[in-house]
């Protein structure tokens, strides 16, 4: 017997209905048999593919990078929401709202070049650890999301994270935690303008909002990036309904996939009224239209890579 691709996926509704889709879009001469071009499978990442609790881990390098450079600042110490950043104080932080999330956003990532940002980011992925499990960031990945990855793409499928967090903050570093190289990468993405520094070529980073990839904006972002609709997609919150909907609109089989947070005990349990990937209207909808939900406690053996 073939061993089992997914080994950390409970034998329950949802792995049965990831391998029938697989099987039935692979196998030549299936009515639902899909050309390898086609195979495209589109995946949130926060809270689809690694953890998003207690907030959202780019959310949490943005605060970590305010403090490194916090010297050079002097006028944060009474300005907010830098203020709250560095007091500690995530309740002020998030008080200031959009505007000030946009406002540290800014401050941490306009006027540095491309290559200074991956450098940035790659060395907090490497220091940085989760306040509750202490694991670096990017070992709070999900195993059973590892398995699927892999699965996919042992079958010609084309993996992609379509994600509202940063397009420029995920490419450093989702090559070597998910095998997903960073040109399969669609982000959020802010302005860029070319420039020589002396007589070094390179690329800064603009305040300016290009692409928001969250919401509408994920259909918008796979049009854009990938230029073919997906026939799988798979998220965790109502930010990624309408790639679902965009996903299964299409002709031929469709797969739309949603991760439920039910696992207090193992990650967190949240769905409905969480401030961080709520799960609400999506919810509704899957029901409604037969999508698969993963429920997290019962269909996963386990959660991720070395549990805490």
């Amino acid at each position: 017997m073939a061993s089992d691709p997914l080994p950390s996926w409970n034998d329950t509704g949802p792995k049965k209905a990831i391998v029938e889709f697989v099987e039935k879009v692979t196998k030549q001469g299936s009515a639902d048999f899909v050309p390898v071009p086609e195979r495209i499978a589109t995946f949130d990442n926060d809270g689809t593919l690694w953890a998003e609790q207690p907030i959202y881990f780019q959310l949490a390098f943005v605060l970590d990078r305010i403090k490194v450079i916090a010297p050079q600042h002097p006028e944060w110490k009474t300005k907010e929401p830098f203020a709250s950043v560095l007091k500690g104080n995530l309740k002020g932080v998030m008080a200031s709202g959009e505007k000030g999330v946009v406002a540290l956003l800014a401050a941490t990532h306009a006027g540095m070049t491309t290559d200074e940002f991956e450098q940035a980011v790659n060395d907090w992925a490497v220091n940085a650890k989760h306040p509750k499990t202490g694991k670096p960031y990017t070992e709070m990945v999900y195993q059973p999301m590892l398995e699927l990855l892999a699965y996919l793409r042992d079958n010609g499928f084309k993996t992609f994270i379509v994600s509202g967090g940063g397009i420029e903050f995920m490419r450093p570093w989702v090559e070597r935690v998910y095998g997903i190289p960073p040109e399969q990468v669609v982000g959020s993405s802010g302005g860029l303008k070319f420039e020589l520094r002396g007589n070094v070529p390179v690329l800064v980073k603009l305040p300016s909002l290009v692409l928001n990839d969250d919401k509408e904006g994920k259909p918008v972002g796979i049009q854009r990036h990938i230029g073919r609709r997906p026939i799988a997609a798979f998220g965790n919150s109502d930010g990624d309904l309408q790639m679902l909907q965009w996903t299964t609109a299409g002709s031929g089989a469709r797969f739309a996939l949603y991760v439920h947070h039910t696992d207090a005990g193992r990650e967190w349990a949240y769905d409905r009224k969480s401030h961080i990937g709520k799960l609400d209207k999506g919810l509704d909808e899957a029901t409604a239209k037969g999508w698969t939900v993963v429920d997290m406690k019962n269909d996963w053996k386990k959660v991720f890579p070395v549990e805490p």
